[in-house]
């Protein structure tokens, strides 16, 4: 691999310390070399038409996009949804505004002593079946920082959906294995056709108040996340049930409350692992609008300590910033075989304080390790690497003015892939993160499945863009060439192989959250982008802060990441929906 040394930089800075030639990891397909015109200037005309396809998919998102993921739930053969599936993730990387840098394992610190806590591929971390040796009644966890929302409706982040998962129990619940078992339901049935699941729902079921749990309260918190005024960012999941004519989902509860009834559009093979996801999970109708009475406020009944959940735990303390409590739930269904009493949790993003807490005993379980500390951590047993399907990657805003103002549709996409190629992924998997994870160069992770029994990327029918990399290019190409084609393409003028700033000024600034070697990472592409001559700032907000601001497109290009709520494709595509609350990079905004 060709690759611009990073002694030749100053740290964190983006200023080049000397002239440096043009080179870059990273790479693609092959593209056309520019021609040169009679006058003697270069004609890009031929490197842009390679994106002809990409603008025409921004410009009608819903039809070119949406469309298909129609179609995907849909879709009855299973092998022609898989075949929806790729056409979908070659539309989403059309636009080259998703630039995956890596695919994720879980790395994190677990004392010796512990043991029973549950981890799958899909990070939920559940602790109410652990042990402690050193201290049967607690656990003292971090996670991540103050969770965005601790209602799990409302929750998109991994850190609360753990929280929610230690409080909350669906109709079906995951196993050790990550496999859904029956939770709230006691046993479930299917149609022949695949569409009506019947769950008929466990005996003497409670809130934590002591107030029964029926089937209804499954059904109402369902039809709230499809409401708009709930502001549910996942409640395009629900797009696989099937509606009523007022637009509320068609599940039924019987009369007594013991079965719940829902119909489907069509078979869906994941719709039981969606049962078990958080944004399924029932939510005690009296509490959430008794706090929500002008209808602006639905997460404010689990804003503070006390709230009414149905899983292991209720949150007996929350000092805000700093630490909260989770005390196993007496009214629990599964109440006596729960053997943690009580979880303490520091929140934090400082990964530095976290260490040092674990280090001195503080903390027997943390989800973040330093960069610094990860060979020295690795050297020890309490170093845990597990697998995880998930994918780090740069997202860049489609609406920012960075990207529209001045240039073309198929010049900001030319601009985008070259920033991607650009990325010198080996040196961020093997210097910063550590931990195995693999350079990525599709948005969709390796190993996902494809919905019909086998894995995404092995299917024979689907032809990849680069087949030898089956993906969208190859981390280990040296693309210099290339990358300076899509630059000049896109507008800018070179000099020695950099953009000239006087002449055609590029700066942009990326927008990360401190902790777990995000700063780290954004240093280095600013310095793989400062090795072109492009100026990139980093700003920093905090976790729940810049959730918002991914939301609401107020970034130019920021820090992204998405580990996978069930094994599946159309998790990794169908937030990119037009009218999705997850749909970051704004398409069709």
């Amino acid at each position: 691999m060709s690759m611009i040394s990073r002694r030749s930089f100053l740290k964190g800075t983006g200023v080049v310390a000397g002239a440096l030639a043009l080179t870059a990891c990273g790479g693609s397909s092959s593209s056309t070399a520019p021609a040169s015109s009679a006058a003697g200037t270069t004609d890009f005309s031929a490197v842009l038409a390679e994106f002809d396809a990409g603008a025409a998919n921004l410009a009608d998102w819903a039809n070119k996009f949406d469309t298909i993921i129609d179609k995907v739930r849909t879709e009855t053969d299973f092998a022609k949804r898989a075949d929806l599936m790729h056409e979908a993730e070659d539309v989403l990387m059309s636009t080259w505004a998703l630039m995956p840098i890596y695919f994720y394992t879980d790395m994190y610190l677990q004392k010796d002593y512990v043991t029973g806590v549950q981890n799958n591929v899909f990070g939920m971390k559940r602790f109410m079946y652990a042990k402690n040796t050193n201290n049967p009644d607690q656990l003292n966890i971090c996670l991540a920082s103050e969770p965005d929302y601790t209602d799990p409706r409302l929750s998109t982040s991994v850190d609360g959906g753990c929280l929610a998962s230690n409080m909350f129990l669906g109709v079906m619940t995951l196993g050790a294995d990550g496999n859904p078992i029956p939770g709230c339901a006691e046993s479930y049935t299917v149609s022949d056709d695949g569409t009506v699941y019947t769950f008929t729902m466990k005996d003497g079921l409670k809130w934590s108040d002591g107030e029964a749990l029926t089937a209804a309260d499954f059904v109402y918190s369902w039809n709230t996340c499809v409401d708009p005024n709930t502001g549910c960012d996942y409640g395009y999941l629900f797009d696989v049930v099937a509606k009523n004519d007022d637009g509320t989902v068609k599940a039924e509860a019987s009369a007594d409350g013991k079965t719940l009834t829902v119909t489907l559009i069509s078979p869906c093979p994941y719709f039981l692992d969606l049962c078990a996801f958080p944004t399924f999970y029932p939510v005690p109708k009296a509490h959430v609008e008794a706090a929500n009475t002008d209808g602006t406020q639905p997460g404010k009944w689990a804003q503070e300590a006390g709230f009414v959940t149905n899983g292991a735990y209720t949150m007996t303390a929350w000092n805000h910033n700093e630490s909260l409590t989770l005390s196993a739930n007496p009214n629990f269904v599964d109440a006596a075989n729960v053997t943690m009493p009580k979880l303490n949790f520091m929140l934090s993003a400082d990964t530095t304080a976290i260490h040092t807490a674990y280090l001195n005993g503080d903390l027997d379980f943390a989800d973040s390790v330093p960069t610094e500390e990860v060979e020295t951590q690795k050297k020890g047993t309490e170093l845990k690497i597990d697998p995880q399907l998930g994918t780090a990657y740069t997202c860049a805003n489609v609406n920012s003015p960075l990207f529209t103002e001045g240039r073309t549709a198929q010049q900001a996409i030319a601009l985008r892939k070259a920033l991607t190629l650009q990325i010198d992924r080996d040196y961020i998997v093997e210097t910063i993160t550590q931990g195995g994870q693999v350079p990525a160069n599709c948005f969709i992770p390796k190993g996902c499945a494809d919905g019909n029994g086998g894995i995404f990327y092995e299917t024979t029918t689907y032809t990849y863009p680069v087949a030898s990399a089956k993906g969208y290019f190859d981390p280990a190409a040296d693309n210099s060439e290339e990358i300076a084609n899509l630059l000049q393409a896109a507008g800018l003028t070179l000099v020695d192989g950099m953009v000239d700033q006087a002449a055609t000024p590029f700066t942009f600034e990326y927008l990360t959250n401190p902790g777990g070697g995000n700063i780290a990472i954004a240093e280095a592409q600013q310095q793989d982008f400062a090795a072109l001559g492009i100026e990139m700032g980093i700003a920093q907000q905090e976790w729940a802060v810049m959730l918002d601001s991914r939301k609401n497109g107020d970034y130019d290009v920021s820090r992204n990441a998405w580990v996978m709520d069930y094994n599946d494709p159309i998790n990794m595509l169908e937030m990119w929906l037009t009218d999705s609350g997850n749909n970051d990079a704004q398409f069709g905004k």
